[in-house]
């Protein structure tokens, strides 16, 4: 396992039997190792800091029907839109409390069309113009993706969720393809976004080749951010009753993830914040370097429910901004409100 490791190191990229192997691994004392190897790596290019993101859940209307997400369109969600005052003045607080990134994330809501967004990302970018906007709502159109930067986009997170075909098919319905998927992501790179794709580890039909897949996938990419969490069952989903993703095994992705590319932008996510009490600070202690404060108001906040149990008013929200900062120097890390872009 340290000769792959090793090579991984030198040479950043592997084999499929490669990949698998090292993901498969469960040596505690080689995990050690991964996660000591994942930190160094991310300490020599961004040091101890942990940037932190406004994270703002602005619409829980979704034309897809995912079975994983309790978001689905088919789900008995309640829905919500923030107006596009709404979502200024949330900016506006994110910007007050010292945050230079605005997340904007939404399910793919037909609402909001292209002329929608880009005046909205257009009043962002002449209100805040140092700070940087993210966009995530999903798949769409080349020409929508050049609109939104053009108004001022910098960044755009799609999660791929899965590389491997026959597993995509078990987690969307048919009308939703992975080709597809995959081509935004090299859509969004080409237009010139700093990209960010990612996958669920432990999600119904997943396996380690599967993850093998997924790191052959970013290995091509070379997508800038890479959102990595456990699965966790909705009730009111087809999964409803399959068993959470494994902790430690997305904690192994995120040290290998950091291997493959020491400058990327890892979050360390809410979903392994809710799956392990001290999920977020153990993610950050394998190699992740982002952390995504939710600045959504709190009544919209409660019906964004894409998994069971979501936290949405601990350390990971916004009002408990002071306490994060806190928690992460009391662990030798250092609270970030910058823009943090990827250094190339």
């Amino acid at each position: 396992m340290r000769t792959l490791l090793w090579k991984l190191i030198e040479n950043g990229s592997l084999s499929a039997d490669e990949w698998e192997s090292l993901i498969s691994c469960e040596d505690p004392d080689f995990s050690e190792e991964l996660k000591s190897q994942a930190a160094s790596a991310r300490d020599r290019v961004y040091g101890r800091k942990v940037f932190l993101r406004a994270l703002i859940e602005f619409t829980s209307y979704c034309r897809n029907d995912s079975y994983y997400c309790g978001l689905r369109r088919s789900s008995s969600a309640e829905r919500y839109r923030l107006s596009h005052d709404g979502i200024l003045s949330a900016c506006s607080l994110a910007y007050d409390l010292g945050f230079r990134t605005f997340v904007l994330q939404g399910g793919e809501d037909p609402y909001f069309t292209d002329e929608r967004m880009a005046s909205l990302i257009c009043d962002i970018r002449s209100s805040f113009p140092e700070a940087a906007i993210t966009i995530s709502i999903g798949e769409r159109s080349e020409e929508s993706y050049r609109r939104m930067k053009e108004a001022g986009a910098d960044r755009y997170l799609l999660r791929h969720e899965t590389a491997d075909s026959s597993h995509y098919k078990v987690l969307h319905p048919a009308s939703m393809s992975l080709e597809n998927r995959k081509n935004c992501l090299r859509v969004l790179k080409r237009l010139g976004y700093q990209t960010g794709a990612g996958m669920m580890i432990g999600s119904p039909g997943s396996s380690y080749r599967t993850l093998a897949e997924d790191m052959l996938f970013l290995q091509d990419l070379r997508p800038q951010m890479v959102g990595i969490g456990p699965f966790i069952p909705h009730h009111d989903t087809p999964f409803r009753n399959e068993p959470q993703g494994s902790v430690d095994l997305t904690l192994r992705m995120l040290s290998l993830v950091r291997l493959l590319d020491p400058h990327v932008l890892l979050p360390s996510t809410t979903a392994l914040g809710t799956a392990d009490e001290n999920g977020q600070i153990r993610g950050l202690d394998a190699g992740a370097n982002v952390i995504m404060p939710n600045i959504t108001p709190m009544d919209a906040r409660r019906k964004y429910s894409i998994y069971d149990n979501k936290k949405i008013s601990g350390d990971e929200a916004a009002e408990n901004l002071g306490y994060l900062k806190a928690e992460l120097e009391a662990h030798g890390y250092i609270a970030a409100l910058e823009r943090g872009d990827y250094l190339s």
